[in-house]
């Protein structure tokens, strides 16, 4: 076994900016009603605000017709909030140590709720834009500070159960946006995406103003100014080269990706090595020890890949079914439902499992499920019945139900207390990074094919359905490789979180 596993073996002392334990022993096998109404708050607000990270695809067309605008600029609001995501999230680690949690739901909330308000009154492009990035800028703390806040609260003997319904919040959300927008597309504006959501937000921030605690003892951590440009560029910039990838396939980017990819590279490679010479100093931005964790580095790249697959495969199915079988964006969005659903309901059931059975048992079959079915959608052509998709598409939405909670879990369990801030950060960001990827994967090979099919006299129907196939059978062979990874996944040392007291 390696050193660095073997450090994480070790009884885990509770973070210097967490107050010391006060429950006693006996109870600490147990949530106590207080911690669970904070938990609960935090998902229901999580939920709402990852939902809308993919809530615009389908309303793209609306948008075109009432604003006037075209298909590269309305990009824009889901690139944007990407965009912000990725900025943002790198810095919540500082964040969540120098602040304490109900100020930092606060913030998050408030802003979520004012970009919501924004967008809702937004009379044109810029502000609907604006709108956009605030809500993102809120998004991008809310979720790192739920995961934290479990691992903090929940024992780690029961966290699983915990993990599976924020894995609920992080895949199911995304999956089932293009849904909602689509329902209220159907008979609404586009406004009424914000018009609904924003009395929701603003109830969520009243309910945690008022139940949320104090359950942390902030630390007087430096912000390095530098390391955050740094990050800035470097993710940001990788997650715009990465977005506008599609777009240059069809040469409407404005800017070749290899250059913000080239100058994203290069920023994440200063960025890497300053965080790691102010370890040993001032103390960095995002704490890259995590990744000293062989248990946290393999869950990460497992996430990483599925999470691949998920976004391919969330932006490369409507295509195929809006453009190869003629559907509208209503029928579409209630086709994607079934998986949405299936993981939705799963994931609670796996963390309960994970809890009894470690991540093996789970993840593993997991793997192998969402192979298969991607290789089967590599088998889409015009034909197909919409039955045969819906069912295929449920079962890599079950397949990552069995991987996502016990990923999460072991990722993130796995490391010291006061790591948990900057566990939570990295795995945030690179789900980031590891949707733009496969967007751009997905879509490129879609794009590339069906232009080269186009050329050779083919059909729009058979070039789009070809690109597809060729799409998801890149989705099918980097699913072997999450496979293949998902052997190496070791449960996480049972090793009790700290038990906080109220300030």
């Amino acid at each position: 076994m390696s050193t660095n596993e073997d450090a994480t073996l070790e009884p885990v002392a509770p973070a210097a900016s967490v107050a010391p334990p006060t429950t006693p022993p006996a109870d600490r096998d147990r949530l106590a009603p207080g911690d669970a109404t904070v938990i609960g708050l935090l998902l229901v607000s999580a939920f709402v605000v990852i939902l809308n990270e993919t809530i615009m695809g389908v309303a793209l067309p609306r948008l075109m017709a009432d604003l006037g605008i075209t298909a590269a600029t309305g990009q824009w609001l889901t690139t944007g909030f990407m965009l912000t995501m990725a900025v943002v999230i790198p810095a919540t680690g500082f964040i969540m140590e120098r602040f304490r949690l109900r100020q930092v739901f606060i913030a998050a909330m408030g802003l979520f709720s004012l970009g919501t308000a924004i967008a809702a009154a937004a009379p044109g492009f810029e502000l609907l834009l604006v709108g956009r990035v605030v809500q993102a800028s809120g998004t991008a703390v809310m979720m790192p500070l739920l995961m934290t806040t479990a691992l903090t609260l929940v024992p780690a003997a029961s966290r699983g159960k915990t993990m599976g319904m924020i894995s609920v919040v992080i895949s199911v959300a995304p999956a089932i946006g293009p849904t909602i927008s689509g329902i209220i597309l159907n008979s609404l504006s586009w406004r009424w995406m914000f018009i609904i959501v924003l009395p929701i937000a603003l109830i969520a921030l009243g309910l945690g103003t008022w139940k949320v605690r104090n359950l942390t003892t902030p630390r007087n951590a430096r912000l390095d100014v530098f390391s955050l440009l740094l990050s800035a560029v470097g993710f940001g910039g990788l997650i715009y080269g990465l977005s506008s990838i599609g777009e240059s396939a069809g040469g409407h980017a404005p800017v070749a990706p290899w250059v913000p990819v080239t100058v994203g590279v290069l920023s994440l490679a200063a960025f890497v090595r300053r965080q790691l010479r102010l370890t040993a100093t001032t103390g960095p931005l995002m704490d890259l020890r995590v990744f000293a964790n062989r248990s946290f580095t393999v869950s990460t790249i497992v996430l990483v890949t599925s999470f691949m697959g998920l976004f391919g495969t969330l932006i490369t199915l409507p295509i195929f079914l809006q453009t190869v079988l003629q559907l509208g964006s209503l029928e579409t969005g209630l086709l994607l439902l079934p998986g949405g659903a299936a993981m939705g309901v799963l994931s609670p059931v796996v963390g309960r499992l994970f809890d009894r059975f470690g991540p093996r048992p789970l993840v593993i079959p997991g793997a192998v499920v969402v192979s298969g079915a991607l290789w089967l959608l590599s088998t889409l052509h015009p034909g197909t019945p919409t039955g045969m998709i819906v069912l295929v598409h449920t079962l890599v939405s079950v397949g990552l139900a069995f991987m996502f909670t016990p990923l999460f879990t072991s990722a993130l369990g796995s490391l010291r207390a006061e790591l948990y801030p900057h566990g939570s950060a990295t795995v945030g960001t690179v789900q980031q990074l590891a949707g733009a990827a496969g967007t751009a994967l997905f879509v490129t090979v879609l794009s590339t094919t069906s232009a080269d099919r186009l050329a050779e006299g083919a059909s729009a129907l058979d070039a789009v359905a070809d690109g597809t196939q060729h799409a998801f059978v890149w989705g099918g062979i980097i699913s072997l490789v999450a496979l293949a990874l998902s052997l190496l996944v070791r449960r996480p040392p049972l090793v009790p979180g700290p038990r906080t007291p109220v300030h």
